[in-house]
Formats: structure tokens, sequence, C-alpha cells
């Protein structure tokens, strides 16, 4: 872990230390106007009450006032400040972690999913809340001690030994709610992850009657999540009740002890009342920090996970712009393995398809066919070996360039809750309409679109709950073709297609192959495979034969039964 990595957060708080500074220099004037009340008081009791002046009051009292009203000036600043400090960081880091999910995804690490942007959103309500302000205000408890020293010894005393008591109560809090929160934190993890994973699967449960069951799992999990909770807050309620009832006893304490001195004639009324209200003032912090003790420690593990995500996110300069590719696709000895795993999905895998073949990928179930799929297009990157795109291997181009030359079809087609002309487009701010009806059109689904309720302006829900399986399919077909991409990857395209639509693929994939683009189809159905012109064969992650279609056909076939290898019937 280079120092880069390692300072990603800190770097992103270190450019907010201009505010850092802003929100320290009004908390000095806050804190030092909070010195007014009981000055206020102090001058009330000894030299209005003792002069009966009137017009000393009303001065006093005109003065207080405005200061009152800068000390609320100052404050509500300071407060606005700390809430720009919590945008700017989600400004910077807002994009880092959403696609820090996105990396974590397709390499399918556990226990991450949406995690680094909820991480960052604990961040920044604890920036934004009131916890910080009371590390700024700590630094005061000295000089308002050394006053309460000023007013009278005794009385100093006492307030020290009623911070040092105080102080004792945080770190005990500390101790005993360090464990058991962060225990929370990961049994409420894993109760949101199971309650998504139950949401997508809402259909499954529903028509195999499995909602009893996965409900008895989430209770298990929730229940789990809800004690540990539960336990946490105890503990940290039992501590700051306890340091309630105490600070109040404390302030009594001081108020007896300045009866008494006031008594003995050593200090006066008004030095009294002083005195309690500025200790009042100086242990506040103390107490601020036991209340919102249970923010700090949920944030400090947000920080600690969302640093050691963005740790492991790529951290390259993206590369140049390269030219326009004609869609050469050459692997050269590739070799995919998992992260940590010694297992290898794929290896000495070698072939190429030149602008305008069509290439078929074919193999029995759990060949690596998919696998396969998803390293050609550059989401999983090679552990050896390159896939090169016009010679150039795809870690060498720019990702949201060669996002315009490639088109892909995943085996479980997944839409996003927008419209249909912006699945199509890609979400890209400068869509072409005519690109995305030419995409559909070659896709055979321009008819079906114009059909529905507002066209291409149709919402199709979550996922593309508003639309058959088919219809997912043909429309996720429109948005791998959007713009005429050099190069595509379909993954079985015909899976959930009647006739009709398994024709519209066979003519999508002879119009890409006369544009000249070249395609790769994977497809356990016979139709797609007619129009290739070289096959792949795989099994069991290694390439067993690779050439014309008819020839390496005609090989397999020979040496085993149909099904049993894994081809359509052609």
């Amino acid at each position: 872990m280079n120092e880069i990595q390692k300072s990603e957060l800190r770097q992103a708080f270190s450019s907010c230390g201009n505010a850092f500074r802003s929100v320290g220099l009004f908390s000095f004037f806050t804190n030092l106007l909070m010195l007014t009340g009981p000055l206020y008081m102090l001058q009330v009791y000894d030299r209005v009450l003792t002069s009966g002046s009137v017009p000393t009051l009303v001065a006093l009292s005109a003065l207080v006032f405005l200061l009152y009203v800068f000390m609320g000036v100052l404050e509500f600043i300071r407060t606005r400040i700390m809430v720009r400090i919590g945008l700017r960081l989600d400004e910077q880091l807002g994009g880092k972690s959403f696609d820090a999910v996105l990396s974590h995804a397709i390499r399918r690490t556990p226990n991450v999913g949406a995690q680094p942007v909820r991480d960052l959103d604990v961040i920044r309500q604890f920036v934004s809340g009131p916890g910080p302000l009371a590390l700024f205000d700590t630094p005061w408890m000295p000089i308002y001690l050394g006053v309460i020293f000023m007013l009278h010894p005794w009385m100093g005393y006492f307030a020290v030994v009623s911070a040092i008591i105080l102080f004792g109560y945080a770190v005990l809090n500390e101790m005993i709610t360090r464990k058991p929160t962060a225990k929370a934190n990961e049994t409420a993890m894993i109760s949101n992850s199971w309650t998504e994973e139950s949401r997508r699967n809402a259909e499954v449960i529903g028509a195999m009657g499995m909602a009893g069951a996965i409900r008895a799992r989430w209770q298990e999990l929730h229940g789990e999540a809800m004690n540990d909770s539960t336990r946490a807050n105890d503990r940290g309620g039992a501590i700051g009740s306890l340091a309630k009832v105490t600070r109040m006893m404390l302030q009594s304490g001081m108020l007896g002890l300045g009866a008494y001195l006031a008594v003995l004639q050593e200090i006066s009324p008004g030095t009294m009342i002083a005195g309690t209200i500025i200790m009042s003032r100086a242990l506040s912090p103390i107490d601020q920090a036991i209340t919102h003790w249970r923010g700090f420690l949920g944030a400090r593990k947000s920080y600690s996970r969302l640093n050691l995500v963005l740790d492991g996110a790529p951290k390259e300069e993206p590369p140049m712009d390269l030219p326009k590719p004609k869609g050469h696709i050459l692997v050269e000895n590739l070799l995919i393995s998992v992260p940590g795993q010694q297992k290898n999905l794929l290896q000495g895998i070698n072939f190429d398809i030149l602008p305008g073949e069509a290439l078929g990928i074919l193999g029995p179930s759990a060949a690596g066919k998919s696998t396969l799929a998803r390293a050609l297009v550059g989401i999983w990157p090679p552990s050896r070996g390159h896939v090169r795109l016009d010679g150039a291997a795809l870690e060498h181009w720019n990702e949201d360039q060669t996002g315009k030359y490639i088109g892909y079809l995943p085996q479980s087609v997944e839409l996003f809750s927008a419209t249909i002309e912006q699945n199509i487009s890609r979400f890209q701010p400068d869509s072409d309409p005519e690109k995305v009806v030419e995409a559909a059109k070659m896709a055979n689904v321009h008819e079906m679109i114009l059909q529905l309720p507002d066209g291409y302006g149709t919402q199709i829900g979550e996922g593309g709950a508003s639309l058959s399986a088919g219809q997912r399919q043909r429309i996720g077909l429109a948005r791998a073709l959007y713009g005429q991409p050099a190069f595509v990857v379909l993954d079985e395209p015909n899976s959930n297609l009647d006739a009709e639509g398994e024709m519209a693929v066979i003519k999508a994939i002879t119009a890409m192959k006369k544009n000249g683009t070249s395609v790769v189809v994977i497809a356990h159905r016979p139709s797609a495979i007619k129009v290739v012109d070289k096959i792949v064969f795989i099994k069991e992650g290694v390439q067993v034969a690779f050439g014309p279609r008819d020839e390496i056909l005609s090989k397999i076939l020979q040496k085993a039964p149909q099904k049993a290898a894994g081809i359509p019937d052609v």
C-alpha cells in the first residue's frame, strides 16, 4: 500500500483545511462570548443590585443583547461551514466511492455491496452534525477553568476534579462500547445484504413458497443485528445517563461550594452564580462528546472501511485516447484467475477475429464461456496474456473511450430504471436520437417500442420490470449495438427469444459483419451459430480447438456425442 493510496481520505480532509481553520476561528469568538452570561450575572448581582442603578442595568442589558446576537450569528456561520465541509467531502469522494462499488462488484468482493457510498454518507452526516463542534470547543476547557481559579482557588480545584470525573466517563464509554458497536455495524451489514438479496429474488420467493423460510432467516439476522445494537445502545446509554446525573450533581456541588464561600464572605453572590455557569460551560464539551460518542464510533468505523475500499481501487491515470479501432481482436495466451485462489478459470486461450468476422464460443456448461466474454470486454483483467483491440491491449485503452467502440450483451440482462431511450443510448448526455432508432431497428425492437405508452420515453421500472424477459433482451441487444461499435460480444443473445427474436439476432449479426464489426457469440441454440465464421471450443477452462466453423464442428462431432460436447444441433 503506497503513501498516495493511504492518504486518499486524508487528502480530502486536508483540502478542507482552510474551512476547518475558519471554524476554529469562529469557535474562538463563540467561546469567548460564552462568558457573556456569567459576566452579566456577576455585574447584575455585584453592581446593579447593590447600587440600585437602573441606567446601569439598561446599558448592561443592551450590551449583552448585542453580544448574544453576535454570538448567534457566529454559531450559525460555523454550523453552515461544517455542513459545507460535509458537502465538499461528498463532492470529492462521492464519485470515487461509487466507482469503488462498481469495481468491487465486478471483482465480486464479498460484503462490500453499496457500503462505500453508505460509509461516505455516515462520515458526511457526522461532520455536518454537532459532534465535531465539541472538538473545537474542547481546547477552551483550560481557559474556562482558569477563569474559575481567578474567581476562587477552591472553586477552580472543584471544577478540575469535576472535569477529570467526566473525562473518566468518556474513556469508560469508549472502552465498553467500541466492540459492541463494531459488532452491531457488522451484523447490520449482513442483515441489509440479505434484505437486498431477498428483494432481488422476490419473484422466485413468491413462486416457490419460500417466503416463510426467507422471512425466518431475515428475522434471525435482523434480530441478531438488533440485539447487538441494543447491547451497544444500552451500554452507551448507561454511561450517558450516569454522566448526565453526575454533571448535574457537580454543578449543584459547585453552587453549594460557592454559597459556602459567600457565607464566609470570601466571594460575592454574583461570583457564586458566575462560577457555576462557567463550570457548566467548561464541562459541556465532555458532555457533548459522551452524547455523540456513538456517532463518532460509527464515523470512525466508516472512515476505516472507506479508506480500505478506496485503497483497493485502481489509482492509475487513464491512458491517452487512441484512434477509433477497426475491430481486429487478438487474444494471446490468456489466463484468467480469481484473486486469492489457486484455481484458474481460463488458461491457454489464443485466437484472433478480423473486422467483419463473427466468432462462436462453444463448450459445455461451466466451461468458462461467460468468463471469456467478460475478459474480452475488459471486465475481468487477465492474470497473464492480453486481449488486444487493433494491436493495443485493452488496459492501454481509455475505458471511457472504449465504451463507445464495444458492445456487450451479458447473459443476464439488467436494465436501469429510466426511459428506453436512455437505456439504449447508454445514458450518454449527447445521445443521438437517430442512432437510438438505428440500434433499435437493427435489434428489430423499434416497432415494439413504438407500441408502448410513451414510446422511447417509456419508463421501464426497476430492472426493466415492466418488460418481458424477451423484450429486455432485445433492448439490451439494441444497447449493445448503439453507435455501431467496432467490437460486440453477445452472451447467449437468444436465450429468452421466440422465433421472431432469433431471426432479429441473426439479422443483427449479419448486419454487423457487413458494417465491418467483429462479433463474438456465445450460444447453445443453433440459430446464432449458423452465421459465425470461426469457432473456439472450450472445455474445463482450456481451449480445445479454434478454426473455421465447419472444420471445428466436424472435428468435435467425430470425437464426442453432441450433447456431451455442449454444442448446438447445426
